[in-house]
């Protein structure tokens, strides 16, 4: 079966399943667009699905009993793999919480010595628990950025979505992290936060959102940050069954279908990223390993691949890329 079939079969499996909803390739047709790869410039890890956390928004179902994990084999073949393209400008470590795979340190030495910049995305709460203390010299040490999650200023809302107690423990960590220098002017140290709705709603604008970020957490708590994201929930895992069990799925993938920007499409992130998982298996996003939707539309691993995905190959999509697309989009 040809490359494009096989992709057109895997949509149409998942669009089965979100009836009353355009199909998010013919809205892609209807506006004259193509959802193709350009040069490919970061390289996400997704380090497992074991988390400390249960969060509702969570796409990929994360949580303390899962025991999917990127062993060591798998790291160092993604090492070796972006030491074979050697042309990659940031690498990207998700998870889960990637705090709790114990190959991290050796990963983040060894990707700082082959790009520019590396990320960490954390819940906050895994980095700063007392039990990974050694964890934020390492990153201080190689100037890795990080990118917290913190979806809510309130503490009864945040910690409804992940957990009692979570919300003070995250504040405690940035505070740490500003200790340390992150998100302090000139430092070299990058601190990024990340905002989500705690609902079954869009996030307000971005700039509104930062300002008022910046100002409630410096005057609570001297907090200082870089950058804030505002982004969509994704409506997969977790967040999809709480959709589906509060009769709020189709009402909120209609609010994602409407929000349709299609200026927004030129810069997702699938775009220019690959992302592969903890078992070494490459996906356009992390959205599409959360449901399963390979690159090429077939399974490719770390292993058998020696080169940067085509540009202008095609992109894997279902209807769960309206989130990327709605508003000012999801970069």
């Amino acid at each position: 079966m040809e490359h494009q079939a096989i992709v057109q079969e895997i949509e149409g499996s998942y669009e089965k399943d979100f009836t009353g909803v355009e199909p998010f390739h013919k809205t892609l047709s209807n506006h004259d667009l193509n959802l193709a790869r350009q040069n490919t410039q970061t390289l996400q890890l997704n380090l497992g699905l074991l988390c400390n956390q249960s969060c509702l928004h969570c796409h990929l179902d994360a949580g303390p009993a899962r025991t999917e994990k990127m062993d060591r084999d798998t790291a160092m073949g993604v090492i070796s793999y972006a030491e074979r393209c050697g042309s990659f400008e940031i690498i990207d470590i998700t998870g889960g919480a990637p705090e709790l795979n114990p190959n991290l340190p050796e990963l983040i030495d060894k990707a700082c010595s082959l790009v520019p910049r590396v990320m960490l995305r954390s819940n906050l709460s895994a980095l700063g628990d007392g039990k990974r203390d050694h964890l934020m010299p390492i990153l201080r040490d190689h100037k890795v950025v990080v990118v917290a999650s913190l979806p809510s200023l309130n503490e009864s809302q945040a910690d409804s979505q992940r957990g009692n107690g979570i919300f003070q423990q995250s504040i405690e960590t940035l505070k740490e992290l500003n200790r340390m220098g992150y998100g302090q002017k000139d430092s070299g140290l990058e601190l990024n936060l990340v905002s989500n709705p705690t609902g079954a709603f869009l996030p307000p604008a971005q700039d509104q959102m930062e300002k008022r970020f910046r100002k409630v957490l410096y005057r609570k708590w001297g907090i200082v940050f870089n950058n804030l994201f505002n982004f969509a929930n994704v409506p997969l895992g977790r967040f999809r069954k709480w959709l589906e069990n509060s009769d709020n799925l189709g009402p909120y993938l209609n609010k994602l279908a409407a929000g349709f920007n299609p200026c927004a499409v030129e810069s997702v992130m699938c775009r220019t990223l690959v992302s592969v998982s903890w078992d070494g298996y490459f996906y356009d996003c992390d959205f599409n390993l959360a449901r399963n939707l390979p690159m090429g539309g077939k399974p490719l691993h770390v292993s058998n691949m020696n080169e940067l995905p085509e540009k202008g190959s095609h992109i894997a999509v279902a209807d769960h890329c309206y989130t990327c697309t709605a508003g000012a989009g999801f970069t």
